[in-house]
């Protein structure tokens, strides 16, 4: 039995060999290109037989010489293996040319004219056409009545979007501003500060869900002739969103900052978020519950989360610092002792609105005073300064928390601030990294803040005193415009009237927390204490310092001469403030001379002298006259009976009368 192998053959991969040279290098034939391979395939086709031709070969049953004889008498070279295509384009070419030049003449109406060929008319039955005019008016109609119900409906839509909004855009608005998720069919949002690394334990949660829609109430009954017009209840505000808030944080917080000074209320701040209307107003607005827009009530109890905070965080640091007078935090109350027989007492407030009275809350508790109307009871006016204060400190903590300087890692935890990244380049020793590591608590803010501001307050109160006390010479206060919360400066200026080009001295007096610090004129730099009598002293002894140095100028344009000065005189009465300033002036010719002593207690005494010396008496034992031209004594000037506007105007015209005479 014999078996079939199927045994594939593979053309050589190798091109053939074209020449072997002596050294035993073979030499390849270069592959055919494209086109060259096309040739000579195309050489091996034959055009001139066709498929028909090779039935007929199967078919018949010739023999062999038969076969050979007609392909050899049918067979023809071809000089040009394309010549048969070409012949078939050609002869196609012509069918189409003469299939255009039918179409030609079949449109030219000059040559060929083409008639519809006449149909018989339809057999017309006029019940048909009225059925099949009223089915298209029919089916108008419905097209019309359609148009008509849709637009109906979107009226109709409109109107209701006009008095409740829709659902789905009132949430739109809710999430641009609200963080929200939905947890089991249920839409809850967030309203705590975790966001910007809060660590107040209120979760601050709110439900949002859809309103329902109220029924139309039953008109109300006419009212008697008798019977006085009742007011229109007040509108309710339509929203399609109801909003439920915690009971934790619902109503009017705010925070309430005292500072007392034996039992006497210096000022009072109230630090209330809530933007407009006073706390009893916005107490019974929010307590009204659902007569509340949603942003409204959002924005109530996020303030009330915020005052929660606030005052939780300045109560943990109240307890943990170590102060020399301790600070103590009772119920909803913290007091501090920020100056010496002052103290700074931060209130929580929290009311409700739903019950009359008395009621605050102070962390989670509840107590405070409350007035009429819900609102705190009175106090005096609030500060700004301290408002504002007090509500950026935690807006300050939580945008730090929120934006770290770079550089910083992206994913990585957050290292060391940038200066102690710094620290290695720049060489930082122990103490700089110490100071680095330091930082204020909100209450220590707060204190340093309060004492400026008393300190600020003693300044001002001190410079407005002795400018209204002391006429001559003028007291002129600058008080710089851009200070810090704990850091402010003020330009003292000391002139005279019609003299202020002559003479002018100025100091600079820098206010702090717990101390003043003054830059005289001639470079001097003194500290003081809180005690505003120091400043006093001060500003005194420079008035005085400042007449002596005017009269010397004042000296300087007149002619005259001055012989002595001393700001520190040991003469006299001992002063209770500071010491005496004095000078002595000589005339232009020398005959006169003025002695003037400036006290901060005292005032100003004037005493003159003239020479030759009338009460000079020739004796045994002083002969010669010379000695006559000593100045005789000083005499005292009636000072207060002297013309003149101010104290330079005085002596300018005293000095013009010695002059002269």
């Amino acid at each position: 039995m014999a078996y079939s192998v199927n045994i594939s053959v593979e053309a050589p991969i190798e091109n053939q060999i074209q020449e072997i040279s002596y050294d035993g290098q073979e030499i390849y034939q270069s592959p055919l290109s494209m086109s060259e391979n096309l040739a000579k395939l195309a050489q091996k086709i034959d055009f001139n037989k066709t498929v028909c031709d090779d039935k007929k070969e199967v078919e018949t049953d010739k023999s062999d010489d038969e076969a050979a004889s007609k392909d050899s008498s049918s067979f023809q070279s071809s000089l040009w293996p394309w010549d048969s295509v070409r012949n078939k384009l050609r002869n196609a070419l012509t069918e189409v040319c003469v299939l255009a030049d039918v179409l030609q003449i079949a449109k030219d109406k000059r040559y060929m004219v083409l008639d519809p060929v006449p149909q018989e008319a339809p057999e017309t039955k006029p019940i048909t056409q009225v059925y099949a005019r009223k089915k298209a008016l029919v089916g108008a109609a419905a097209v019309l009545l359609n148009g008509a119900e849709r637009l109906r409906t979107c009226q109709n839509e409109a109107a209701r979007n006009r008095s409740v909004p829709d659902f789905h855009i009132e949430l739109l608005r809710l999430r641009k501003n609200w963080r929200l998720k939905k947890v089991s069919n249920t839409i809850i949002g967030d309203l705590s500060y975790r966001t910007a690394g809060s660590k107040y334990a209120q979760t601050g949660m709110f439900e949002v869900s859809k309103a329902e829609e109220e029924e139309p109430s039953s008109p109300p009954a006419s009212p008697s002739p008798t019977s006085p017009p009742q007011p229109p209840p007040p509108p309710k505000p339509a929203s399609a969103l109801r909003v439920t808030v915690p009971s934790e944080l619902q109503g009017v917080a705010y925070i309430q900052v005292i500072c007392k000074k034996d039992e006497e209320d210096l000022c009072s701040a109230k630090v209330q978020l809530m933007g407009a209307g006073g706390a009893g107003a916005a107490a019974v607005a929010v307590g009204a519950g659902a007569d509340v827009h949603w942003q409204q009530r959002l924005e109530a109890a996020q303030n009330v989360l915020f005052c929660k905070e606030l005052f939780n965080q300045l109560a943990k640091e109240a307890v943990q610092l170590q102060a020399p007078v301790p600070h103590m935090v009772v119920g909803n109350q913290i007091m501090a002792t920020v100056l010496p027989g002052i103290q700074l007492i931060i209130g929580l407030y929290h009311s409700t609105g739903t019950e009359k009275g008395a009621r605050g809350a102070g962390g989670e508790g509840a107590g405070g005073a409350v007035g009429e109307g819900g609102g705190p009871a009175a106090k005096s006016e609030h500060d700004h300064v301290l408002e504002h204060s007090l509500h950026q400190l935690l807006r300050e903590v939580h945008h730090r928390n929120t934006h770290h300087p770079f550089p910083h890692p992206s994913s990585a935890p957050l290292g060391p601030s940038k200066r102690r990244c710094l620290a290695g380049p720049t060489a930082a020793d122990r103490h700089q990294l110490l100071e680095m590591t330091k930082s204020q608590t909100l209450l220590e803010q707060i204190i340093e803040q309060t004492q400026h501001f008393f300190m600020r307050l003693r300044a001002e109160y001190v410079l407005d005193t002795i400018a209204k006390e002391v006429k001559d010479p003028l007291i002129v206060s600058h008080w710089n415009a851009l200070n810090s919360p704990t850091q402010s400066c003020v330009k003292i200026n000391i002139i005279t009237h019609g003299y202020d080009t002559l003479c002018r001295t100025s100091l600079v007096v820098h206010v702090g927390q717990k101390s003043l610090k003054c830059v005289c004129r001639d470079g001097r730099v003194m500290h003081m204490s809180y005690e505003p009598q120091e400043l006093r002293d001060l500003i005194f002894c420079q008035i005085y310092q400042h007449q002596i140095t005017a009269v010397q100028s004042l000296a300087k344009c007149m002619g005259w001469t001055y012989l002595a000065n001393s700001s520190h005189l040991g003469i006299g009465a001992v002063e209770q403030l500071g010491n005496a300033s004095s000078c002595i002036l000589a005339s232009p010719i020398g005959d006169r001379m003025i002695a003037v002593r400036c006290e901060p207690a005292g005032g100003v005494q004037v005493a003159i002298a003239q020479s030759p010396r009338k009460d000079f008496f020739s004796g045994q034992l002083v002969k010669e006259r010379k000695w006559e031209n000593l100045g005789g004594a000083f005499k005292e000037v009636r000072w207060d009976k002297m013309e003149g506007k101010n104290f330079l105007n005085k002596m300018e015209l005293l000095m013009a009368s010695l002059t002269s005479s």
